[in-house]
């Protein structure tokens, strides 16, 4: 879970600070570099597992013949930065196993702070990215409550938060001549400090040392680039949502919304030792999928997926009131969305951060809210303890929908907008982000509130639904046995007093 990011030289993100809970939406305008705070999330999650250039390369998938590193360092006019700095807060899993002989590992702390500075090198063609430094330190766990300041209770903290270790994971000393980054072993027999440390030049190395983690001699280390590596953009598309699969095909939801029907396969057979619990276990998942899709559709029956042991093929179909079957493959690309996200939710192993752009796409103005809901459901618990039933996963979203930003809970919301800047001479745009008064966020800065005047254009006009009563609505309708708990009512953004006069003079068109 990635609780706080610090950004600066990396496109338009300079000196950017933001905390994140576990439902995160970040509203602003076209072009104002929202998916800027993606990509960086991505560079991130993608130096854990490739070399710093492969990682810079999937960065929105645009890596061409004209593709330039440097594309990814702030520019101010012919001024171009030199230097990518990234600091993120983060709570990792508690267990996992190791690379190499796939025994238990687990962490010696929960609560970490990754930092990462690198630099272009115009000297080297094959590795333009130079480490200065690296380093991946424990957070006290007496200081918990001070660094994770969303709304959450003291059973979700304690499930998730571990450790007493105070040295580093990861350090790189200062040094004036070439910088030395160390790799250092956990706590072995419970001494307080660390084992021997495995020393690299950082002039020699063309990925992260973190990266390099993979053994049980440094389990902290590993999972917390496990954790990285499930930070992921969900970019569902319709001819990967439409696929069918076969039985050997992979059973997770692919970013791009592949292996749909292997994804629900699975969740609807995961008790394999007991046929009676089985049958139950399938009709619930499938019950549950086909009632979230009743909230888009309104004439959902039944969701199913169709084993042919002739040609090895699983096959998603949706069944209507009157009992016909409709494959993937022809349904629109809005009810696709839907269905992937409402199968994610009933997944336990699809942990990590989801990040998700404009979710409001192909969908119906009336379904914003349905579609607020689901995703907030995907998202943790923290009012309970993280288990099988509440795994610790986080959504951000990222909108310019009215819909959409008057329909989410005060307390999830973040505004970005563009701030001009003047810096040596230069002035440039750098994204900015602001957020609501009374909100958790709000008491971390002094400055940086979004004012009324800033949310008129996002709260008029609001849908109708948006604004039907105050106090919010009721998110804490579930389907029976669902794997995820009720919630407590949440304040939405259009409910405050000081923004409903914003759309109360709304007149709806004819």
């Amino acid at each position: 879970m990635l609780t706080r990011l610090k950004v600066s030289g990396f496109k338009n993100l300079v000196d950017v600070d933001i905390s994140f809970g576990a439902f995160t939406c970040i509203a602003g305008e076209n072009g104002v570099g929202k998916s800027n705070l993606f990509d960086a999330i991505r560079f991130l999650s993608a130096s854990a597992d490739h070399s710093l250039i492969e990682a810079a390369r999937k960065v929105r998938d645009d890596a061409g013949n004209g593709w330039d590193v440097r594309s990814l360092f702030h520019r101010a006019g012919n001024l171009i930065e030199n230097e990518l700095h990234f600091e993120a807060e983060m709570i990792i899993p508690i267990s996992g196993r190791d690379d190499i002989t796939f025994s238990p590992v687990k962490a010696t702390s929960t609560l970490l702070r990754y930092q990462l500075s690198l630099q272009y090198d115009a000297t080297s063609s094959t590795h333009p990215l130079r480490i200065l430094s690296e380093d991946l330190i424990p957070i006290a766990r007496g200081l918990r409550n001070s660094i994770l300041r969303f709304p959450k209770s003291k059973d979700w903290t304690d499930s998730v938060v571990m450790g007493r270790r105070t040295v580093p994971y990861i350090s790189t000393p200062v040094s004036t001549e070439s910088p030395i980054v160390h790799l250092h072993q956990d706590r072995q027999s419970g001494k307080a400090s660390g084992g021997r440390s495995f020393q690299h030049s950082a002039a020699s190395l063309n990925r992260t040392v973190l990266s390099l983690a993979n053994s049980a001699e440094t389990p902290t280390t590993l999972l917390a680039k496990r954790e990285m590596q499930s930070w992921r953009l969900l970019q569902l598309e319709p001819s990967a949502l439409r696929q069918q699969d076969s039985f050997l095909s992979p059973s997770r939801l692919g970013t791009n919304g592949a292996h749909l029907p292997a994804t629900l396969f699975r969740l609807a057979n995961r008790n394999e030792n007991s046929q009676p619990l089985q049958i139950t276990a399938e009709a619930q998942v499938y019950a549950r999928v086909a009632n979230r899709l009743h909230e888009l559709l309104g004439e959902v029956k039944r969701v199913r997926v169709d084993r042919d042991d002739k040609r090895d093929l699983l096959t998603l179909e949706v069944i209507n009131r009157d009992e016909t079957a409709f494959p993937a493959k022809s349904l629109s690309d809005g009810t696709l969305r839907f269905l992937a996200l409402s199968i994610l939710a009933e997944d336990p192993e699809a942990d990590g951060v989801i990040c998700f752009e404009e979710p409001e796409n192909g969908i119906h103005p009336h379904r914003i809210p349905a579609i607020l809901e689901l995703l907030e459901d995907i998202a943790v618990d923290t009012s309970c303890a993280v288990d099988d039933d509440n795994p610790l996963r986080q959504v951000i979203i990222n909108t310019h929908s009215p819909g959409v930003v008057g329909g989410v809970s005060e307390n999830d919301l973040v505004f970005a907008r563009p701030m001009d800047t003047v810096r040596e001479g230069h002035r440039f745009d750098r994204l900015q982000f602001t957020y609501l008064t009374g909100t958790w966020r709000a008491s971390l800065v002094q400055h940086s509130l979004t004012t009324k005047g800033e949310m008129v254009h996002y709260l008029r006009p609001v849908h109708p639904d948006a604004a039907e009563e105050p106090g919010g609505t009721d998110r804490t309708a579930k389907a029976a046995n669902g794997p995820l708990s009720g919630r407590k009512l949440v304040r939405r953004v259009a409910d405050r007093p000081d923004m409903r006069s914003l759309f109360e003079d709304i007149v709806e068109p004819a």
